[in-house]
């Protein structure tokens, strides 16, 4: 590196300044949001808004010893920064107080630190030093293994600490796995359990025909299956033939049913559409030994573990998850109301944006700030404090601002030539756009509230300092790209 070299000169000025303006802006509303009947100044640290000041002092500083340190060492020191990562976790699963039910604060003298927060960055890295090493491809189960395990690791350590909302956090990888060359079948998959989990639940207590045990959710879970089964058949297999045999056999089944329907024959749909899934399923059996052609053999274990899960998805809400996840599933879906219990914080949340209108009630305005009406309104319902207080408007330009903050990052990624910087990049990526998506998502009562910071805007020094260490490192390394032609 040429010893005239500056980083400070060459960092992307855009993506600082847009920084700024959601810190500022942030610290702002988190003065609105918790400000006291006592409190004279913006600055005094015996209340939030002048805690959070210190910690933007304190994240600026370390920000500024990022960008004058040697990008080299982040790659360097990726897997040691990692191991050290994953110690942490583990030792804060044993050490930490009980907190709200989560282990996941290490007390540090007068502060608090969540090694959740700072694994999410150092994470990334250890993903960038392993998808950056030269003979690695993302192609076969090696190497899905290897990336997939240094993601699994840390989620979950970090559900042993029942901290769920930080833990999925890391599904955001997925962005980058996808765009390193992971098939666009894996991320579709993940969608199409999602879907199928919350059409099972959500229907699942409907009994179609009053036959007893003839559930909507389930045949329309089934149906479904079957129905991504011959997409998932048609483009992989490219055999037309044998995704027409298939839909003429099913709508022959579906014809025959109906017809018995009329003549007053209770035939259940349900064990009509096992009876379609199985025949299918053997068909695609033979057709994968008599051609022996792995893409026949991964469309009929689509069809078949698709089908499992459609009659898993009620075990695994009933047994699997806590009563309080099955109750904000159930509030999220609109299977139960919870006015005074889970569901209060959106509620209230929903209130304080709706009373702001389009142009907001102004600066310190908001009554249902003032009064307290929203828990967490300084931290993860921050967002509901910009609807009241800034109306329509303020909201609509802080989301703008987002992604265009968001849009700056992909460019930034996308014009590297060191896999290493964009793999670590994607991550970025990733990370602030689950972050925002989910958090302006459970505020408006689109998402279930699983706690989770809005990046520079929610109080607390551990997420501000983790979200800028995550950026600046970014940043720091894109200035290599003109420290390498020098």
């Amino acid at each position: 590196m040429s010893r005239n070299f500056s980083a400070i000169r060459y960092i992307d000025k855009w993506s600082v300044l847009l920084y700024f303006m959601l810190v500022l802006f942030g610290w702002l509303n988190i003065y609105g949001a918790s400000v006291g009947e006592n409190q004279t100044s913006i600055f005094d640290i015996s209340y939030r808004s002048g805690m959070q000041f210190l910690w933007i002092c304190v994240s600026l500083a370390v920000a500024l010893v990022i960008v004058l340190s040697d990008g080299k060492y982040y790659s360097i020191f990726a897997y040691q920064l990692y191991w050290l990562a994953i110690l942490a976790l583990i030792v804060t699963v044993f050490v930490a107080p009980d907190i709200k039910g989560s282990r996941s604060w290490l007390p540090l003298g007068p502060f608090s630190v969540q090694p959740a927060e700072f694994a999410k960055f150092i994470t990334a890295l250890g993903l960038a030093k392993l998808m950056s090493q030269p003979h690695f491809r993302l192609q076969g189960w090696r190497s899905y293994f290897q990336a997939a395990g240094m993601v699994l690791l840390p989620l979950l350590i970090i559900i042993l600490q029942k901290e769920t909302g930080s833990a999925l956090v890391y599904l955001s990888f997925v962005i980058m796995f996808y765009r390193e060359g992971m098939p666009g079948i894996v991320p579709a998959v993940g969608v199409c359990a999602v879907v199928l989990f919350v059409t099972v639940i959500r229907l699942g207590g409907i009994d179609m025909f009053g036959i007893g045990d003839a559930s909507l959710g389930l045949f329309l879970g089934l149906a479904l299956t079957f129905v991504l089964f011959l997409i998932f058949t048609a483009h992989y297999t490219r055999d037309r033939r044998c995704v027409l045999y298939m839909l003429a056999g099913a709508a022959l089944v579906a014809a025959v049913t109906a017809l018995l329907r009329l003549f007053f024959v209770k035939v259940n749909p349900v064990y009509v559409a096992v009876g379609v899934v199985a025949v299918s399923s053997l068909y695609m059996a033979v057709l994968a030994v008599m051609r022996w052609r792995r893409s026949y053999l991964l469309a009929l274990c689509f069809l078949v573990g698709f089908s499992a899960y459609c009659f898993s998805a009620g075990y695994i809400f009933d047994r699997v998850l806590q009563p309080h996840q099955q109750m904000r599933i159930m509030v999220l879906l609109g299977m139960a109301d919870d006015p005074t219990g889970i569901s209060y914080n959106t509620n209230q949340a929903r209130i304080a944006i709706g009373s702001g209108g389009l142009l907001g009630k102004g600066f310190m305005q908001g009554t249902q700030t003032k009064l307290k009406y929203v828990p967490e309104q300084d931290t993860d319902f921050i967002f509901c404090t910009v609807g009241e207080e800034w109306g329509f408007v303020g909201s609509a330009g802080v989301l703008i601002v987002y992604l265009i903050f968001l849009n700056r990052l992909i460019s930034l990624a996308e014009r590297q030539q060191d896999r290493f910087v964009r793999v670590y990049g994607y991550c970025v990526v990733g990370i602030f756009a689950f972050h925002l998506m989910i958090n302006v998502g459970m505020v408006l009562g689109l998402a279930p509230v699983i706690g989770i910071p809005l990046p520079f805007f929610s109080y607390g020094g551990s997420s501000l300092l983790s979200f800028t260490i995550l950026l600046f490192i970014f940043l720091r390394l894109d200035t290599t790209r003109i420290e390498r032609t020098r």
